[in-house]
């Protein structure tokens, strides 16, 4: 595919010879978002008025997974259409290699404007085991330098970790010059803030990809809460208990509501951004995308909060609103992060991407999805619509700098009925009267880790 000239005038927004306008790409992103937050995906409270709005005139994903329950791996999932395997980003702490196209390369080079603006995660390289190819280069406190942001080049307003430059309070972002960019009020609206100014920037003589990662409704790092506005949480005190979360294990007991609040101060700001495109005339040609990187289990499954095969940590909310995503429809196909590259690379008139993931103009055939995963154990899962197998490998401590991005043998330590569980509370990896069906889940497991990793292991 030949680039368009960088010089490209007023009218480059249509497509050549065509004369039908390609749409503004507007993508939204939360960080460990379970879909049961949100009103369209079950959720009884007032939560998401605007996203169930968004969903109403769009297309709402009830089956949409992570490919990898981690913020690194599942970002660079996302940003390139490939697995995290297969790219070098299979933990959090090894950074987008260079020459992987990623979605902002690809519509660039479709004349696209690009920008992001939030938290990042995908530019420092460091913790232990890592590549022989690859040195300590850390830049969770620092500008990320150009080469090291995924080719987002008109539009930078970014932290790699957001986490460590501020708090539910205050802190900053760095702009396109390294400059800092103070965050005033609660870090959802500061974000916003800033979003809403490039997005003014963003000129209407070429259409745009404008990125906006949220680290809400994610626990704070460094208090192992989730902080949401001040006094919001009380509007969310009455929630239900979501039926995946035991009575008397993990922390949502003192965090969900707080979590909701959280989640309610993002629905806001995704209808600040909707309401300036609508002012501006172009929220009609715009798609929307709302998703999150992965869910969260409170601490009910591990010691922490994803990082597992459940669907707590792998379910994400997914809604794609615009051209060729309208009329309110529910698609019930198993969809994943590997989709969204090719989906908007189809809808900005380029060809559909080789990559992992399949566009979305069109339902999926797939019955299962595969996923990798890292850091609490080397695991590996395969998720169908009726079953879900989990399996890890032996290893000691893998916190303490044993981890390898693969293994050679597997035991399988989870299989559930989502049919008959779908909370998935009966691990049913030792129940000898499913004997056929583990079987079976186990050879598909093998067959997807040769296709994806070049390996072929054993499973026990």
């Amino acid at each position: 595919m030949t680039a368009p000239p960088d010089n490209c005038g007023p009218g480059h927004g249509d497509d050549r010879g065509t004369g039908t306008r390609r749409p503004n790409v507007l993508v939204v992103m939360t960080d460990q978002q379970r879909p049961d937050s949100c009103g369209v995906f079950g959720q009884r409270l007032p939560v998401t008025p605007v996203l169930d709005g968004l969903a109403a005139d769009g297309v709402a994903f009830d089956e949409a997974f992570t490919v990898q329950p981690v913020c690194g791996p599942a970002r660079a999932a996302l940003q390139t259409g490939r697995h995290p395997t297969s790219i070098g980003c299979w933990r959090n702490g090894l950074a987008l290699p260079p020459g992987v196209p990623t979605l902002a390369d690809r519509l660039g080079r479709l004349g696209y404007r690009t920008g992001y603006v939030g938290k990042w995660h995908l530019a420092s390289d460091r913790g232990p085991a890592l590549p022989a190819d690859r040195i300590t280069a850390r830049w969770e406190r620092a500008p990320v330098p150009p080469s090291r942001r995924g080719g987002y080049r008109d539009v930078w307003v970014a932290a790699d970790a957001l986490e460590h430059t501020s708090g539910a309070y205050g802190g900053h972002l760095f702009d396109e010059h390294g400059e800092r960019v103070e965050l005033d009020g609660y870090r959802v609206d500061a974000v916003t803030d800033v979003a809403l100014d490039r997005l003014d920037r963003l000129g209407p003589d070429r259409p745009f990809l404008l990125w906006v990662s949220y680290l809400e409704p994610h626990h704070q790092n460094d208090r192992l809460r989730t902080i949401g506005p001040r006094g919001a949480a009380r509007e969310f005190a009455d929630f239900d208990r979501p039926g995946d979360l035991p009575p008397w294990r993990g922390d949502w007991r003192w965090n969900y509501a707080e979590y909701l609040a959280a989640c309610a101060r993002v629905d806001r700001n995704l209808g600040r951004l909707l309401g300036a495109l609508e002012r501006d005339g172009r929220l009609e040609d715009t798609l929307v995308v709302f998703t999150s990187d992965h869910g969260t289990h409170f601490r009910t499954r591990n010691l922490e909060y994803k990082r597992s095969p459940h669907d707590a940590s792998l379910r994400v909310p997914l809604v794609i609103a615009g051209p060729d995503f309208r009329g309110g429809a529910r698609r019930h196909d198993l969809v994943t992060h590997l989709d969204l590259v090719p989906t908007l690379v189809t809808a900005a008139g380029g060809t559909a991407p080789d990559t992992d993931g399949s566009a979305l103009q069109r339902p999926t055939d797939r019955d299962h999805v595969f996923v990798q995963i890292s850091e609490s154990c080397i695991g590996r899962a395969v998720r169908t619509r009726t079953h879900t197998l989990g399996v890890a490998a032996r290893t000691p401590n893998p916190w303490a700098g044993h981890l390898r991005p693969a293994a050679d043998r597997y035991r399988v330590t989870h299989l559930y009925d989502n049919a008959a569980d779908p909370h998935q509370r009966r691990n049913l990896a030792r129940d000898p009267s499913v004997g056929a069906i583990r079987e079976r889940l186990v050879e598909l497991l093998r067959e997807r880790i040769a296709e994806v990793e070049g390996r072929t292991p054993t499973i026990g």
